[in-house]
């Protein structure tokens, strides 16, 4: 706390329908791109249902004990605003849908203003959509498919193409909606009340509406041949109707427990997404057995969501996966001032980057260099595609970060460094990303799990694909020969003590027949050899070839995709050669 620079901080009020938030932000660099969290506060006033507090059901203006409550908590955030010095010009409240369309809301806006002395930006339509829209666009490295934003008084929809800081949607901006979670509650129960007819009505409407809105919004040629090629459109989900719905469904994972418990980048595919029946029946289930992060409110907006999930479906084109993301108006709001050279930045490096070394990227080179480049001559095996430069050079600057951490619980601190540990709050990552990561960085520090730890790191192996969970393996043992020869993740200017080199071989195995192998050679530098002795790495050395023994492959029954039940054990023979 006591680096931050108050210049570099940004307070945020988001005034939804659901919910008032409340943030404080450093966009300091090199880390503004994730734009961290250094505080968040949320109430629980819903400024939708406080203007259909009467008996007779009718919208109403928001009441003066409402306002008083609001202005309270806005009170409160100005002292702690005022804690953390954050300078005036930086202090932004946004109000949205249900104070745009309030019958007082111009009395509202001049109240906050009297007793607080803030200015409320009241976002228009448009507006609130395109910064929602920038708020998915913040969460992730690259966003290309539909998009769409459920609040509590309505929803948006739109496409995007999110590439190298430059974001792109409709002209149109985005359509909205007034099927809001809060909003379309009401309304369906209204319908249900006067019969099926009045419910089908409603069904009628919403598909008309969507459909329209669709071919309104010219979504372009290549982004729409695209989705053809790939089988479909990828659909990005935010807001927290639809971050409720996301909680479900992981709830519902086949992977239970679902190892990595943040909504951003969880994805679904459509089967499971469109399951109506099964997630409303796990909406049910909750008033006994509480599901994370599904509050009794999120539970009674369930079958207004259900129905507006059923309508998509038959309304839109086809989707091929659906990813949820943490990212709304706050988030947008703040994306939408970075500076395109910051916006291009990956994520993922930047999230990662506080922790590095200075010579990470000497260390990075090597990584790389023990990674084979080409197919196996037999199994045309290969280094699987998530094993991108982006990820190795995330894992290089992890790499010495648990150092300090007792010797016993090295092993553990890294296995949880991307769900609980010092990656927790980077919500732009990819739940896959996170699981290889913190696979590979528990293989780094020699030593053993617990048996609870154990369970952790076997659902993140199914959670990846075998190849995924193989090569995390194996490039961590050889994170942890590095780690021996460079202790303090320096390394001279000019002078390198090891060098890796890679070449596929085939070998004659008795349980497998001629099969592929992979040779890892690896050279001690001749200056080095009085500091650095081969008999010192033998047992790192030992590992790595440990984990291309049949035994330590990843077990095809262990697989829960019923595509993968059948496949077979998946791993790689090593040598490692020392010269």
């Amino acid at each position: 706390m006591h680096d931050l620079k108050a210049e570099s901080l940004h307070a945020v009020v988001d005034m939804g329908s659901n919910g008032i938030r409340f943030s404080i932000s450093n966009l300091a660099e090199p880390t503004a791109r994730i734009m961290p969290t250094v505080f968040q506060d949320r109430a629980g006033i819903s400024l939708y249902d406080a203007q259909f507090s009467t008996a007779d059901g009718e919208r109403g203006p928001i009441s003066t004990t409402v306002i008083d409550q609001v202005i309270s908590r806005l009170l409160r955030f100005k002292s702690t605003c005022e804690d953390f010095e954050v300078l005036e010009e930086n202090i932004h409240i946004l109000a949205t849908e249900a104070t745009r369309t309030a019958p007082n809301s111009k009395e509202f806006l001049d109240i906050i203003k009297q007793r607080t002395g803030w200015d409320v930006r009241l976002l228009s339509k448009a507006e609130e959509g395109r910064i929602g829209a920038l708020g998915v666009a913040s969460s992730f490295a690259g966003v290309q498919g539909l998009v769409m934003d459920l609040g509590g008084g309505s929803t948006q929809l739109t496409w995007m193409i999110a590439r190298d800081g430059d974001v792109t949607t409709s002209p149109r901006g985005s359509v909205s909606f007034p099927y809001g979670a809060a909003a379309l509650t009401r309304r369906l129960q209204d319908a249900r009340s006067k019969g099926k007819r009045a419910e089908d009505d409603l069904i009628t409407e919403m598909k008309d509406n969507f459909r329209n809105a669709y071919q309104s919004l010219d979504v372009p040629e290549d982004l729409e041949q695209a989705a053809q090629t790939q089988g479909g459109f990828d659909l990005y989900l935010s807001g927290g109707g639809f971050r409720g719905w996301g909680y479900l469904l992981m709830s519902r994972s086949r992977l239970t427990p679902y190892p990595i418990p943040i909504i951003n980048g969880f994805e679904a595919v459509p089967i499971d997404f469109q399951d109506t029946a099964t997630v409303m029946r796990t909406a049910a289930e909750s008033e006994e057995k509480k599901i994370f992060r599904v509050s009794k409110r999120r539970t009674s907006q369930v079958p207004a969501v259900a129905l507006l999930v059923r309508v998509l479906t038959e309304s839109l084109p086809t989707i091929r996966s659906v990813r949820f993301c943490q990212g709304g108006v706050r988030e947008g709001f703040l994306f939408d001032g970075l500076r395109t050279e910051i916006r291009r930045q990956d994520p993922l490096i930047v999230a990662t980057i506080p922790y590095a070394m200075t010579s990470a990227d000497i260390i990075y080179g090597l990584l790389r260099s023990s990674l084979p480049q080409t197919l196996s001559p037999i199994h045309s095996r290969y280094v699987p595609h998530a094993f991108s430069p982006s990820l190795l050079h995330a894992v290089s600057n992890l790499l010495f970060i648990h150092a300090s951490v007792p010797r016993e619980t090295r092993p553990a601190a890294g296995l949880y460094s991307t769900t609980t540990g010092v990656l927790a709050s980077a919500n732009s990552i990819a739940h896959k990303d996170r699981a290889i990561i913190a696979l590979i960085l528990s293989e780094r520090w020699p030593g053993d799990l617990a048996p609870v730890e154990e369970s952790f790191q076997h659902r993140l192996r199914q959670f990846v694909s075998p190849e995924e969970a193989w090569w995390s393996q194996y490039l961590g043992r050889v994170a942890s020969l590095v780690g021996d020869v460079y202790p303090a993740g320096r390394v001279a200017p000019g002078i390198s003590r090891i060098r890796f080199a890679t070449t596929w071989e085939q070998v004659y195995k008795k349980k497998q027949g001629t099969t592929d192998s992979l040779c890892l050679k690896f050279t001690l530098n001749e200056d080095s050899r009085q500091t650095v002795t081969k008999e010192a790495l033998l047992d790192r050395v030992a590992q790595i070839e440990k984990c291309g023994k049949m035994k330590n492959w990843i077990k095809a029954e262990d697989r829960i995709r019923a595509d993968e039940r059948h496949a077979r054990d998946y791993g790689v023979s090593i040598e490692v050669e020392l010269a």
